[in-house]
């Protein structure tokens, strides 16, 4: 399991399982139940790549959002598993 810290939002960390290049399971810590459990279930079987294109940039506040961070943590995974 990887663990992202997350930045200007309400959730605190999101917790995220790859494999094969497919997001194999998703979980905000904090933010808002429903949406965060809702973009979770969302990208779970989605490629990596398929995820960062259709959240990046999401704003929510502070110029960032979860789904957005979520981009941005997968991001980061890519770049340390390349």
């Amino acid at each position: 399991m990887n663990t992202y810290k997350t930045h200007g939002t309400c959730s605190r960390a999101i917790e995220f399982e790859v494999e094969n290049n497919v997001v194999t399971a998703c979980r905000f810590i904090g933010g808002c139940a429903g949406n965060t459990q809702g973009v979770a279930a969302l990208v779970k079987g989605m490629s990596v790549d398929e995820a960062i294109s259709r959240l990046k940039g999401i704003q929510c506040r502070n110029g960032t959002s979860c789904p957005d961070q979520l981009a941005t943590a997968l991001e980061q995974y890519k770049t340390a598993n390349a």
